[in-house]
């Protein structure tokens, strides 16, 4: 009887541990998320119009896992890894590389989340620098 008990609170806490675990889209209000979506690399200027609104919710994405941020915003325009096993999620703000603009001298400006060890995000960025 002790044994079953244990079974059945073993297999919800594992049940329920996996549907915590999903990741699910972030709500940013004040962002038109499906033109952040359409405007790849920044070439289109659509997430350029959303910057400040952006700007007022970027501090509530802080510790969203990577996969709510590609839920939210799509695919990044570009992933950089770095040491001790942070990753870097980049969006273009203005027209990025792949965007037939290769001649441009200034950096564009992007959306940098920082993603720690365990895929949080642990900084948001924007910025012309690199990461």
């Amino acid at each position: 009887m002790f044994r079953i008990q244990i079974k059945s609170l073993a297999g919800f806490i594992l049940f329920f541990s996996l549907v915590m675990a999903c990741s699910s889209k972030v709500e940013v209000r004040g962002v038109n998320l499906s033109n952040w979506k359409k405007d790849r690399n920044g070439c289109l200027g659509l997430r350029a119009n959303d910057l400040e609104n952006f700007r007022a919710v970027k501090n509530d994405l802080l510790g969203k896992d990577n996969q709510a941020l590609i839920k939210t915003f799509g695919r990044p325009d570009k992933v950089e890894l770095a040491d001790r096993s942070q990753t870097f999620f980049i969006y273009f703000i203005e027209p990025g590389p792949g965007c037939g603009n290769e001649n441009i001298e200034e950096e564009p400006m992007k959306v940098i989340f920082r993603l720690n060890a365990i895929s949080r995000v642990s900084e948001v960025t924007i910025s012309t620098l690199n990461p």
